[in-house]
């Protein structure tokens, strides 16, 4: 049983290597990256339509619309679809938005389905079939896109192979708290190194769901949108490039828009985000396997950006089997060979730590800012490691939900408030319960490493105790308290 236990920790520890290596390699590609050039800067514009879908989103849609219509783009080549599938106060301000503009010469209109069929792919999905654009650009319900976005995206579909042209996210309510501001320090990471580096090598990259456009043909060829998985952006993405669409990143445009500010909130985008990606793997990680003309290493990226949401059963793993190490300490000197290896892996804390300080660093130089930093964000990831590790395993073995939109509540400033928002998430599930014990146990774990003198252990410990704690305080607080 000792070996079993050492294996067992090995296992994961192992994984997560191998995916601070892929990221590694995305680090070297990404300083690679330029971005796309426009073939004729003169050349006419063509018919354009934009999207929007809507879901109960009272707090947000008017400084949408505003935003839309402030796109700097020919108004007899502009269409814009507002797909509204509201069932509260938000389909009469999008009535009353929709018949402003009309007044004003837009080309826009209110489309509501008869039911929800399919969620946000069902939505966009039945949009297609009454659409005037050869392009579409779509936006979510918290974005507010810049004047010059269409003029600076729209070009580099000059290229016929071009299918996808995605951009930057940016966060207007960063510095809001102190879990924005960790959302922002991941989300950069993925906006100015993962999808930069994935481009400039040459790997499959996706649509982000929002801030991109889409050219009409391409998502006919792949296929469609689909409802079978909660990240349908992700999945068509992979679809479309194995059928032999170009993608291309546009990391200098910005798109600014809002970050949860509640952490039920983000927990419900994770599971969403978490489980959405183990269900694109499951349907396309075999078509990417048999794919012709793509190099191996393209392929080796596609599989572990598909598996990315993975890392968590191995984040989880690590943790809970480091306990059977700890209570049996004869394994550290029955296999000491094996253990001192393991101090190899301690090159996963720089390469993740270059990773995320070269998003940083474009921000903000402060490098001891960038520790405390990064230090709250594994912290918060270990945290949410168990809830993002149930909803992969459901994604893996197939089990089906709702797709559950992330509430968004137009907090921008310090000074906004989100107390008694609608659809703020108030109840506290089982899960939260259990992620108190677990918090507990590592409490426990500490004074144990510190009885046994296993020192090395205590940091490992003490940051999952804490994330866990963290999650479940700010989760409690958010729930009950402020909502």
């Amino acid at each position: 049983m000792d070996l079993v236990f050492l294996i067992a920790y090995l296992v994961p520890l192992t994984i997560i290597f191998l995916y601070c290596l892929m990221q590694f390699s995305l680090i070297v590609s990404h300083f690679k990256y330029k971005p796309a050039e426009i073939i004729d800067p003169q050349a006419e514009l063509p018919l354009l339509t934009i999207q929007l879908p809507i879901y109960n989103e009272k707090y947000v849609v008017n400084r949408l619309i505003d935003s839309i219509t402030k796109i700097d783009y020919p108004l007899d080549k502009l269409e814009i679809q507002i797909l509204d599938d509201s069932n509260d106060i938000t389909t009469s301000l999008l009535e009353a938005k929709t018949k402003e503009y009309q007044e004003k010469g837009f080309d826009i209109k209110l489309v509501r389905r008869p039911d929800r069929v399919g969620y946000k792919a069902g939505a966009l999905k039945y949009g297609l079939q009454d659409i005037k654009g050869e392009f579409i650009a779509i936006f979510d319900a918290d974005f507010i896109p810049s004047v010059d976005f269409l003029k600076k995206t729209v070009p580099l579909f000059q290229d016929p192979k071009v299918g996808v042209v995605q951009t930057r996210w940016e966060h207007i309510n960063e510095d809001y708290s102190l879990l924005t501001k960790l959302q922002a320090f991941g989300l950069d990471a993925h906006f100015f190194i993962e999808q930069p580096g994935r481009a400039a090598g040459n790997h499959f990259i996706n649509f982000n769901g929002t801030a991109g456009v889409w050219r009409k043909e391409t998502i006919a060829d792949a296929g469609g949108w689909s409802p079978d998985t909660l990240t349908e952006d992700l999945d068509l993405s992979y679809r479309a490039q194995l059928k032999g669409w170009k993608f291309e990143y546009l990391r200098e445009l910005e798109s600014p828009a809002e970050l949860p500010v509640t952490l039920p909130a983000v927990k419900s985008q994770q599971y969403r985000w978490m489980k959405g990606g183990a269900e694109c793997f499951v349907k396309n990680a075999k078509k990417l396997v048999r794919a012709e003309n793509m190099s191996f290493n393209s392929k080796i990226h596609g599989f572990y950006h598909l598996l990315n949401s993975s890392i968590f059963i191995s984040v989880m793993g690590l943790a809970f089997f480091s306990i059977p190490l700890v209570l049996n300490t004869h394994i550290f000197s029955d296999y000491h060979t094996i253990v001192n290896l393991t101090t190899l892996f301690q090159v996963n804390w720089l390469i993740l730590g270059g990773f995320y300080w070269l998003a940083f660093r474009r921000k903000n130089k402060s490098f001891f800012t960038f520790v405390k930093r990064f230090f709250m964000f594994l912290v918060f990831m270990m945290g949410l490691s168990l809830h993002n590790t149930i909803a992969v395993v459901e994604g893996l073995i197939g089990k089906k939900t709702p797709f559950v939109r992330t509430p968004k509540f137009n907090v921008v400033n310090k000074t906004d408030s989100w107390k008694g928002n609608a659809y703020s998430i108030k109840k506290i599930s089982f899960l939260t319960w259990i992620e108190g014990l677990i918090s507990l146990t590592f409490l426990g774990m500490l004074f144990i490493d510190a009885q046994k003198q296993l020192y090395g252990m205590m940091p490992f410990h003490f940051m999952v105790f804490l994330g866990y704690g963290v999650i479940v305080y700010y989760t409690i607080k958010h729930a009950l308290f402020e909502a």
